[in-house]
């Protein structure tokens, strides 16, 4: 009598984040519209404008060139491609294809989102009043202005700070596990500061500079935490993958 075999795979569940629950990403997305509405009906320009005088006023060269050095923390292209290096070394190690998922799923996740929402709400920086379009400083303010080029509108969110959250997040997720295939342990707390540290330095620095004003950095801060949520939820380990791909799906993950 011949023999079947069965293969039986694990439910695919979603990882843990905190706090837990979909309140809170509801709780982001709500903060995220709010924001939106209340500066597209000409709310919050004066809190806008009098960070951006503030910094204007309170910026000595030393100060700008180290918040200027501070901010490439928040490159995008730069964190992107680390991202993947960090993916395609920790792939080669483990011989597993599961590494790379995470820099891809970001690249699209963050391509498919912060980019066209700057586009739609087409909003000007603040030093659109100083240089090219040279915009008159009162409407250098308000969302919605498509009748600019995109290339001077594109303010809201700070794709930095957005940027930030995700790609430090990504690149936590990867050092841990790059580490421990030396035989190294990568602490919590370290984790935790590879998260939180960069992303509030660009933050910072993007307003201080006057490149965002401060409703777009704390809109890069609302995106990119729901974002990161949502990418910290994705199960890498048992994401089903191609048969032909058996034996080079090595998970890589961990809670240690």
């Amino acid at each position: 009598m011949r023999q079947t075999t069965t293969t039986v795979r694990r439910r695919v569940r979603l990882r843990p984040v905190h706090p837990a629950g979909w309140w809170y990403d509801l709780l982001l997305l709500t903060a995220l519209v709010g924001l939106t509405v209340a500066l597209a009906t000409g709310h919050l320009f004066g809190v806008d404008r009098a960070v951006v005088d503030w910094a204007d006023a309170h910026r000595p060269t030393a100060a700008y060139w180290i918040a200027r050095v501070l901010n490439l923390l928040g490159q995008g292209s730069p964190l992107t491609l680390l991202a993947a290096a960090l993916g395609v070394l920790l792939a080669v190690r483990l011989r597993s294809v599961r590494p790379l998922l995470p820099p891809v799923v970001a690249f699209g996740l963050t391509l498919l989102t912060i980019g066209p929402l700057k586009v739609w709400t087409a909003r000007p920086a603040p030093t659109a009043s100083v240089k090219e379009p040279f915009l008159p400083p009162e409407r250098t303010l308000p969302l919605f202005q498509h009748d600019l080029p995109v290339g001077y509108a594109q303010s809201y969110p700070s794709g930095h700070v957005a940027n930030a959250i995700v790609w430090y997040g990504v690149l936590a997720l990867l050092l841990a596990p790059l580490l421990r295939t030396v035989g190294r342990r990568m602490p919590r707390p370290l984790v935790t500061a590879v998260r939180v540290v960069p992303p509030l330095v660009v933050l910072g620095t993007t307003t201080y500079l006057g490149w965002h004003w401060l409703t777009d950095s704390v809109a890069g801060l609302l995106l990119g935490l729901l974002l990161d949520r949502l990418l910290r939820r994705v199960p890498w380990d048992d994401l089903p993958l191609p048969a032909r791909l058996h034996g080079r799906d090595r998970p890589f993950t961990s809670d240690a």
